[in-house]
């Protein structure tokens, strides 16, 4: 192949490749619910790029993605991210059947603080939920790591090794109501994009209104937002 037509397929290759979750260190659990933990789900020169378009969020949280806020790259691959065969693989994975057929949102994150991360098993209005991280590095900390749990009373009763927030690794699950997962208090940027497949048009309207709302409740009174969850208990809970 010439070196021009190997800078095509290079710039046309995709961003998430539905494919790589076929790859033999991809684990998926159907104990205690169902859930996948795939790594090194991006190419590693998309990394810098990925980072630069990433959006510049004023407060701490997960905020409703618009195109706007981000750059080229970022929103191609939510475009990725949210294809039918991204479902279908997923789908397939948990056992969910047509899960293309459900309405997506895309919330976004940069920052958290020591609010976030409690456990929970999310809403009924979702049939399943996706995280990809984008962390390019981590400290040499379990805070803010990812963990499937195996009850809703202790942090530390893990279903599975905890994720890193690290940038490549990608987790999925299926919605149901022992589907815990949380993470120790962590203050700092974590970058991550959530994917979440819901049971209607109605749901999803719903919640990108709330998290529009909550986006200007954070611009505006972020400092005590942090100021609240500082103190937070480890184990802390709440049902979805």
């Amino acid at each position: 192949m010439s070196n021009y037509n190997c800078a095509m397929s290079a710039a046309i290759a995709p961003l998430f490749d539905p494919t790589r979750l076929d790859r033999a260190d991809t684990a998926v659990r159907e104990q205690p619910f169902c859930f996948l933990v795939a790594r090194a789900q991006l190419p590693e020169q998309a990394a810098s790029e990925l980072e630069r378009d990433f959006p510049k969020y004023s407060g701490a949280g997960f905020f409703p993605y618009e195109d706007k806020d981000c750059g080229p790259s970022i929103n191609r691959l939510i475009t990725e991210l949210t294809d039918p065969a991204v479902a279908s693989a997923v789908g397939a994975k948990l056992g969910i059947e047509r899960l293309g057929q459900y309405p997506t949102l895309v919330t976004l994150c940069r920052a958290l603080n020591k609010r976030h991360g409690t456990i929970h098993t999310d809403s009924k209005s979702k049939v399943a939920t996706a995280l990809l991280y984008l962390n390019e590095s981590w400290p040499d900390t379990s805070d803010g790591c990812f963990r499937f749990l195996n009850r809703i009373d202790n942090i530390d009763d893990v279903a599975a090794p905890e994720i890193k927030p690290l940038y490549g690794n990608f987790v999925v699950f299926k919605r149901a109501d022992n589907s815990f997962h949380g993470h120790l208090p962590f203050e700092g940027e974590r970058r991550v994009i959530q994917v979440a497949w819901l049971t209607s048009e109605e749901e999803k309207l719903r919640k990108t209104q709330r998290g529009k709302l909550s986006r200007v409740f954070k611009k505006l009174f972020g400092s005590l937002d942090r100021k609240f969850g500082a103190g937070r208990d480890k184990n802390a809970a709440h049902r979805d």
